[in-house]
């Protein structure tokens, strides 16, 4: 588990959850409408994507790992792109993977980090063919360009009756953790429910898991499913920010939340977050509300960049910035 020091953190974290409210630093998202849109899906319409992004900061670069979608039947999750930038505003494609290099029904969020000694790995969430299974697949190379041409192993393969996927995996004081998002299979008319597990690792490869670190909340605008997008594990508020949704009618379209992380005894265990507030801190003022897969790095200049996958008036989404300055 985490040391007392994060842990003291995090009781701090838990008593700012009586205000119910997050600082506009933690959530600037009162109008995605006018955030700046940095991919476009292929075309318009329900069904086509863009977003799902992870971003990493190495250096004066920042890093965007970020899948790309079309609707059932003309492709799902066809691809995932890693893009590098200077400013965190106008990238460049440095490696793009597809499903069929993982024998995928289709592709989601990929997690990408930077092991302690340099090299690169990506975490690709891969759709089992003709289920409703998902598993982790790792792709690891010296450079990010070289991620397209590794050989995928699988690290987070699921169960029959447990799919995993979207995994947001971080390093902190000399342990890998992972927060994936876990749907349970036992009902093949109800698989879009889900929660978020935890994980820990020495390697990053082969991961013990905790248990829950975040579910939904009974009657809650979160009810349906939670799925941790983000961690920021340091600092005086360590925060996760997760999308979530009341029902199955809002899969594809789930909104951001903001949960603190919960104080914990020495006793071995999950990391806990708890959900602050009664409803959601972004939203995109389009559709059902989509504002999803939140992720965020140092600007560039100063400040705080954030990129999520909003949804657009015409029913698609793209991958859009906000930018929090420092001061």
């Amino acid at each position: 588990m985490f040391p007392d020091t994060v842990l003291a953190a995090g009781a701090a974290a838990a008593a700012d959850r009586d205000e119910a409210t997050a600082s506009p630093a933690d959530a600037p998202f009162e109008d995605l409408a006018a955030a700046p849109v940095l991919v476009s899906p292929d075309q318009d319409g329900p069904g086509w994507w863009a977003g799902a992004p992870c971003a990493l900061r190495v250096g004066s670069d920042t890093y965007l790992a970020y899948r790309l979608r079309r609707p059932v039947g003309q492709g799902r999750g066809w691809a995932n792109v890693v893009a590098r930038s200077a400013d965190g505003l106008r990238f460049e494609t440095v490696s793009q993977v597809g499903k069929d290099a993982f024998d995928g029904d289709s592709l989601e969020r990929p997690a990408l980090v930077r092991t302690p000694e340099g090299r690169w790995r990506l975490y690709v969430s891969v759709a089992t063919p003709g289920t409703r299974h998902w598993r982790v697949d790792l792709l690891e190379a010296s450079t990010p360009e070289r991620l397209a041409d590794a050989a995928p192993r699988t690290v987070m393969p699921g169960s029959d009756l447990l799919a995993v996927k979207d995994p947001v995996v971080v390093r902190h004081e000399g342990r890998w953790h992972a927060f994936a998002s876990c749907h349970p299979l036992d009902d093949p008319q109800a698989t879009d429910r889900m929660t978020t597990e935890h994980a820990t690792s020495d390697d990053g490869v082969e991961w013990t898991w905790h248990g829950t670190a975040l579910a939904g909340r009974p009657g809650a605008w979160d009810a349906r499913g939670v799925r941790v997008a983000w961690v920021r594990l340091t600092g005086a508020r360590p925060l996760a920010w997760y999308d979530g949704r009341a029902t199955a009618e809002q899969n594809w379209e789930e909104r951001t939340g903001l949960a603190a992380l919960t104080p914990a005894g020495p006793a071995a265990g999950p990391v806990r977050f708890t959900a602050l507030g009664d409803g959601p801190v972004g939203r995109s003022p389009y559709g059902l509300g989509g504002a999803r897969y939140v992720t965020t790095v140092d600007a560039p200049g100063g400040g705080t960049r954030f990129y999520l996958e909003v949804t657009r008036p015409d029913g698609s989404h793209d991958l859009r910035t906000v930018l929090v300055p420092g001061g």
